[in-house]
Order: structure tokens, then sequence, then C-alpha cells
């Protein structure tokens, strides 16, 4: 305050007020203090508001973001991205730049392609929680959770949700007839795309767990969903904990019966 007050002429000062970063803090910006404001007016500054605005002028800034954007996004990404950002549309601008950061100049990307990249600093990949319980490993599949509830300020019904697309593209392809990844890139709808890795992680996923045990896992998934919704009257972050320990521990379970 006191330097603009007598400022250098040769210093271009620019200050940037925005929404406390810290995890689980309000998502609005709190109001510019009068003496800041009356200070930088006072030194010949001004004030620049590069908020997204309100109402239609935010949905048209949102679609100019986009469409400025080095990718191209989908109906389904841009409808995803607005539902993920709510009233945080200041983060867009930087998730776009890790967007055109992981894919090519003029690549048309989907609502799954951008899905890992919507999380907050702090967040880990959904794919690091579901490799975990894959692997059998119960205390790794906690502690990603718990960084995706803490750090990441996730929802549990985002864990859920997580969990549950993970488990159904496992369903989709768990029959005797789809043999190999193309047939199972086919029966997921993502057969034209550069990669198939998802569809041969679905089916080798399914292989592993089988149909009975895949069942089992849906049939917990649907329990939890139940529990969040007030079935059960537990927090929602313990839900989701005893669901990650039970898919962990049973896939391991699964395993240790398959080698004797």
């Amino acid at each position: 305050m006191a330097y603009l007050d007598d400022p250098l002429a040769t210093t271009i000062l620019v200050l940037v007020w925005e929404k406390d970063p810290r995890p689980q803090r309000s998502t609005r910006v709190a109001a510019v203090p009068k003496s800041l404001s009356d200070a930088i007016t006072a030194a010949g500054g001004s004030a620049i508001d590069a908020s997204a605005g309100t109402g239609r002028s935010r949905s048209d800034w949102f679609d100019q973001q986009l469409k400025d954007s080095g990718v191209r996004f989908d109906p389904r990404a841009s409808k995803r991205l607005a539902e993920h950002l709510g009233e945080e549309m200041g983060r867009l601008p930087g998730l776009l730049r890790t967007i055109e950061g992981v894919f090519a100049a003029g690549t048309k990307v989907t609502a799954d392609d951008i899905e890992p990249y919507l999380g907050s600093a702090g967040d880990v990949a959904p794919w690091d929680l579901t490799d975990a319980i894959d692997n059998g490993d119960v205390a790794a599949s906690l502690e990603i959770l718990r960084r995706m509830l803490v750090g990441g300020a996730r929802h549990p019904l985002q864990i859920l949700a997580v969990l549950s697309s993970h488990y159904l593209r496992m369903l989709e392809v768990d029959s005797p007839g789809i043999r190999g990844e193309k047939m199972a890139a086919e029966r997921l709808g993502i057969a034209g795309r550069q990669s198939t890795f998802p569809a041969r992680k679905a089916l080798t996923g399914a292989q592993a767990l089988g149909p009975e045990r895949l069942g089992e896992f849906v049939s917990l998934l649907a329990r939890a969903d139940l529990d969040l919704h007030g079935a059960r009257n537990w927090p929602p972050e313990l839900v989701v904990e005893v669901l990650v320990a039970r898919l962990a521990g049973r896939t391991r379970a699964g395993r240790s019966t398959a080698r004797r």
C-alpha cells in the first residue's frame, strides 16, 4: 500500500485479486478492499475485471475460451467442463493450457479424454485409484482415496462415479463373444479412437475378476450408492472408504484363490 503512494515511473505493477487457493475454501472471490482500490486509482492505475461474469455473459465467455483453444471439444466434453468448474470459471484458462499440453493441436477431445485432468491441486488421477484396487493393494487404495477426498476436494459421489464407470466398462465387455481388444473397443464405442487402451484394460480386468466376482462388485457399488443417498447413517467419506477397502481386499483374495 505504501509503495502506491510514490511508485517508480519505470515500474509496471500488476496486482491479481483472486479466491483463496486452499482446498475446501469458498469458490467466490472476495471483494477488493476499498482502501486498496482507492490507492490504485490515486496512483493512476485502473482495475480490469477479468472474471467470467454471470448468466449469459458467463456462457458466452466460456464458449469463446473453448473456441480459441488449440484443441476441439465435443459437446459432451464442453458440458463436462462447465459442470466441473461450476462457479470456478476462473480456473478454465489454466485447465485449457493443461489439456492443450497433453493433446496435439486440432485434436477433438471427448469428456472421457479430459476427465483425468479435471482434478484440482493435490489431486491424483482417477486411474491411480482404480489401478491400486485392481492390484489388490488395500493400503495404497485407501491412501489414494484420501488424497482425492482431501487434496482433490472430490465428493464421495464423484469417487463412486469413477469406480462405477471402471467396473461397468468391465461388465460391458464380460462376454464369451468378445475376444480381443478390437472387439472390446467396438462394444465400448471407442473403436475409432487413436488409442483403445481403455478397452484392453476393461477386458483384462473382466477376465481377471470373472463374472461372479464382477457381479459381486457391481452389488457393492449399488449398496454404496444407496448408503450415500441416506440408506445408512454413515458419513459419506466412510461409505467410500469401506467400499474401496472391500473392492481392493476382495480383488487380492480372488487372486490368492486363483493361484492355489
